[in-house]
């Protein structure tokens, strides 16, 4: 479907002018003015869909007069994802049924930051809201997805132009507080990277265990780790890039054309080897690297940091998902106190 976008429905006033900033109103087609019957047909159907408001911003934002079908395509484990096919096109729909739509509005803001690069294809969100019944959704554009997950030095090659064409005057953070998975992702704006890792990635992700499991022992030494890694950034030029936030096999594909799309973020402007953070379950190779760092020059020292990119990624999975991912954590916390004689 054409490449239009609707209001993003912000109902957190924390989040209304941000997304204000971000969305615009879908415009009308041309040659839209609606006859008197169809305008009385409309408003009967809306009528009747007053308590689906999935169905209504499809049939009247979304400009479809028929919705011929839905069905189920996945979501993950914490989402539904069902796919909406309507005269107008298909339409992508995802819903929560536990979460308020603040997830989703942060999901919403970061696609169209992404979608706004014009350097890598996202899927374009239109609407964020809330169920009646509790929870929330959000439309966006269906993308026909290809049978790969298409060439890894076009993705290599395009992400890095997102990370080059997307800049923040604002210092390291977002415009909102969004999730990673379902863990809160905090986003103050902050202008020292280092300060901000510390903080509100490494930091915040070691409360959590500490809270959850009474881990005072991967608590104790990831504190003394943060306190030490300075050093690790020494000769790296540091710049508050885009990043998708979230970049692991499951959220890339490509679309019938071969070319790579990226989906689900959890956006924020940050130190571009943060990207990589999920390396260890995303597949990337040595094409996707070599294409990257033509475009975004390797800094020194990538690889003494790589392993503490890794670190948030690992301790999230711990937080949601259990004791499975401890021993990487700690084993990655133990190494750099190690090499930092910490």
């Amino acid at each position: 479907m054409a490449a239009n976008v609707a209001l993003l429905s912000a109902s957190s006033p924390s989040t209304s002018a941000a997304a204000s900033s971000f969305l615009s109103r879908r415009p009308l087609s041309r040659g839209c003015a609606a006859s008197p019957r169809r305008a009385s047909s409309r408003l009967s159907i809306m009528a009747a869909l007053g308590d689906d408001p999935i169905r209504e911003w499809i049939l009247t934002e979304g400009k479809a007069m028929q919705i011929k079908g839905t069905r189920s395509i996945g979501g993950g484990c914490i989402n539904s994802a069902q796919r909406y096919d309507t005269d107008a096109g298909p339409f992508f729909v995802k819903t929560n049924s536990r979460i308020g739509p603040e997830m989703f509005e942060g999901e919403a803001l970061g696609l169209k930051a992404m979608y706004d690069t014009k350097s890598i294809r996202v899927p374009l969100p239109y609407k964020v809201g809330s169920l009646p019944t509790g929870g929330s959704f959000i439309i966006m554009e269906f993308i026909e997805f290809g049978r790969s997950r298409g060439d890894q030095s076009a993705l290599g090659r395009k992400l890095a132009e997102m990370h080059k064409a997307a800049k923040s005057d604002k210092g390291y953070g977002f415009h909102v507080d969004n999730t990673i998975g379902s863990t809160p992702q905090i986003n103050t704006w902050t202008a020292d990277w280092i300060e901000f890792y510390s903080k509100h990635r490494l930091g915040y992700q070691l409360e959590l265990a500490s809270r959850r499991y009474g881990d005072s022992a991967i608590y104790e030494k990831g504190q003394r780790l943060i306190k030490n890694i300075r050093p690790l950034f020494d000769g790296a030029v540091l710049e508050p890039c885009l990043l998708h936030g979230d970049l692991w096999s499951g959220n890339i594909s490509s679309d019938t054309k071969g070319d790579p799309v990226i989906l689900d973020p959890a956006c924020y402007y940050g130190h571009n080897e943060a990207e990589f953070g999920m390396s260890w379950c995303a597949g990337f190779g040595g094409d996707f690297y070599n294409a990257y760092f033509q475009v975004m020059p390797k800094q020194p020292g990538f690889e003494k940091r790589r392993d503490l990119y890794l670190l948030y990624h690992y301790l999230n999975h711990y937080n949601l998902f259990g004791s499975g991912y401890r021993s990487s954590a700690m084993s990655i916390i133990e190494d750099y106190l190690h090499l930092l004689a910490a």
